[in-house]
């Protein structure tokens, strides 16, 4: 028998290691349950459960096909090795096979899975699945990895012009194997069960992940670079939370875009263009793990950026989480993240650089505090934006350019429609006063909306002393 170990990758369709076990035999399942490694990683309550609810779709699927899907525990990865090992010796395994995921922790995780199962006589197989490109097959011409995003996206682009990755066949029913699939708990201890009306903002299940793909790419896809950064406008695709469970695959988004664009990547429908870049940085960023894991272990991407003498301002940190900073975009869009799981990316943007450059925190805190809260969050595009919004990461905004909140709110929420509707105590103001209460005259204290906590014009100044007060990279290295 063989072993198909799924992790963030809970298809049936298009699963390169699924597929692969398939080909060589019968093949059973197994997933398992680890609360302290999710809990050490800041996995959010809602993508737990999130992962629960596809699973227990996964399951039907699986046994439709006679697959059974086993459940192990293991409190941690570091019992991965003990208990896989033990489930091949019950079932005769012969060969595992996974998909590749990226970050210092799941490579030395399934190393010392691959070693405890070799030792056994059973062989590992990890197969390239969530990525486009190997990570270390896309380099510069000195050979090391791009830390530029443009620079990679050639290069991807031409890779992807002489061949474009194809999706794999969906495995047939097997012989029963007499195994019986164990039930996919509802909950794990630790870890909250979301609302229902979060829940049901985020339906589990691959036949809804295919829905909405295929709903964006037929109607939503060529209006996507005009709207996408419209937070009131249903301009995005929603499948982020469907991508980061691997519940979709990105070949399959790419195949769709394609489709939509006689399959070009470079010309045609700007909308299609723009969402397959989309691809890309998702790319770009778990190569950027691979490459520099320095990121894995919460360390800025730029090391001369770790000098930078960020406040400890608890008070202003937990009124940026709790949605009271007094600025309504940034509330608003904090309170939108809090009772969705899911926050607009442009406004992720806004607000990483509020906090850190406004209220000068470190990336950090908040970088955690949405792993904490996001059901799409994913470690290598969580890190990638926080840094780049900082200044810290690679390709980053240069540190003098410091979004405002009030244009970006006046720009992108005009007449205020998204603010009012997360932050329905300002719904009397017009679209002029909606974006800075305080300025708007004899209106502080409506509803009781706080007073901001922070003078935009100083707060922007301080954050460009901090910045420059910074040693270059070469005199970091003239120093070492």
């Amino acid at each position: 028998m063989h072993l198909i170990w799924l992790r963030t990758d809970l298809r049936l369709h298009d699963n390169t290691a699924l597929a692969a076990a398939s080909q060589r035999g019968p093949v059973a399942a197994v997933y398992l349950i680890t609360p302290e490694q999710w809990l050490a990683h800041d996995d959010a309550p809602c993508k737990v459960d999130f992962w629960l609810r596809n699973l227990q779709h996964l399951s039907q699927a699986l046994g439709d096909l006679n697959i059974p899907l086993l459940i192990r525990h293991a409190a941690a990865w570091d019992q991965a090795p003990t208990v896989l090992s033990q489930l091949c010796r019950e079932l005769s395994v012969e060969s595992v096979h996974v998909n590749e995921e990226y970050g210092i922790h799941e490579s030395r995780r399934d190393s010392a899975v691959a070693q405890a199962l070799e030792a056994d006589g059973v062989t590992f197989h990890s197969y390239l699945d969530q990525l486009f490109f190997q990570p270390g097959s896309v380099l510069t011409k000195t050979g090391t990895y791009f830390q530029v995003f443009s620079q990679f996206r050639k290069v991807c682009y031409s890779r992807l012009h002489s061949a474009l990755p194809r999706v794999v066949p969906t495995p047939k029913a097997q012989a029963e194997l007499g195994v019986k699939s164990d039930p996919v708990p509802t909950a794990v201890e630790g870890f909250q069960t979301p609302s229902e009306t979060l829940r049901a903002l985020w339906p589990a299940g691959e036949d809804e992940a295919r829905r909405r793909l295929d709903a964006f790419a037929d109607q939503q896809i060529s209006y996507y670079k005009d709207e996408r950064d419209f937070p009131a406008k249903p301009g995005t695709s929603q499948l982020s939370a469907y991508l980061a469970a691997g519940v979709v695959s990105p070949r399959q988004c790419l195949h769709a875009a394609l489709q939509t664009n006689q399959g070009e990547f470079e010309s045609g429908d700007i909308g299609a263009i723009t969402w397959i870049n989309e691809l890309l940085w998702r790319e770009f960023y778990k190569h950027i793990l691979v490459g520099y894991p320095r990121v894995s272990r919460h360390r800025a991407f730029r090391p001369e950026t770790e000098a930078l003498a960020w406040r400890k301002a608890p008070e202003d940190l937990a009124a940026w989480q709790q949605a009271r900073t007094g600025l309504p975009i940034i509330d608003a869009a904090m309170r939108q993240l809090l009772e969705t799981g899911w926050m607009h990316n442009r406004l992720r943007m806004v607000v990483a650089m509020f906090l850190t450059k406004n209220l000068l925190i470190d990336w950090r805190e908040g970088e955690r505090f949405f792993m904490r809260h996001l059901i799409d969050g994913d470690l290598a595009a969580n890190n990638g934006g926080w840094q780049w919004s900082s200044s810290t990461g690679t390709d980053s905004a240069p540190y003098f350019r410091i979004f405002s909140p009030l244009s970006q709110s006046e720009k992108f929420d005009g007449d205020g429609v998204f603010i009012k509707r997360w932050l329905p105590e300002l719904a009397a103001l017009n679209k002029k006063q909606v974006h800075n209460p305080e300025a708007a005259g004899g209106l502080f204290g409506v509803a009781d909306y706080p007073r901001a906590i922070v003078d935009l014009k100083q707060s922007r100044e301080r954050a460009l002393a901090a910045f420059r007060r910074l040693p270059s990279r070469q005199e970091m290295a003239e120093h070492e």
